[in-house]
């Protein structure tokens, strides 16, 4: 396999394994909460996202800001540090699924973070009662 080839495929499939994605019942959940009118964009009580995708996506064309910047603090996932030193690596070819992995990510943890406010979070499931709505 000539190198150009094997090192498509090889970035190929960093890019690809490298998204984040909700589980079946977090995917669930976030329906449910979007069919009562809650979502990201209209969340109710106090929810706030904590990963803003524009400034994750746009971080990611500096090699590897925006997947660090996911990687620290609240509503954040580690592995993210790891993507973020793979992104180093192939700079400044990485900035074309950089941008869009960083920003699609950024989203989908917040998906995440707002279902765990709403399950766990004392101020989340008044929020919700409040409403009469209950998570599955």
């Amino acid at each position: 396999m000539p190198k150009h080839l094997a090192l498509l495929v090889a970035v190929s499939a960093l890019a690809l394994c490298s998204c984040t994605s909700l589980s079946h019942l977090e995917q669930r959940e976030y329906k449910s909460l979007e069919h009562q009118g809650i979502s990201l964009k209209h969340p109710v009580g106090d929810y706030k996202p904590p990963n803003n995708a524009i400034l994750a996506g746009a971080l990611n064309i500096l090699p590897g800001f925006g997947n660090f910047y996911l990687a620290l603090g609240h509503g954040s996932d580690g592995v993210h540090a790891v993507y973020g030193l793979v992104n180093l690596l192939f700079w400044p070819i990485s900035i074309v699924w950089g941008v869009p992995e960083a920003a699609y990510d950024a989203i989908q943890l917040n998906k995440s973070d707002m279902i765990f406010y709403y399950r766990y979070s004392p101020d989340g499931k008044k929020a919700l009662e409040e409403l009469g709505i209950h998570l599955e």
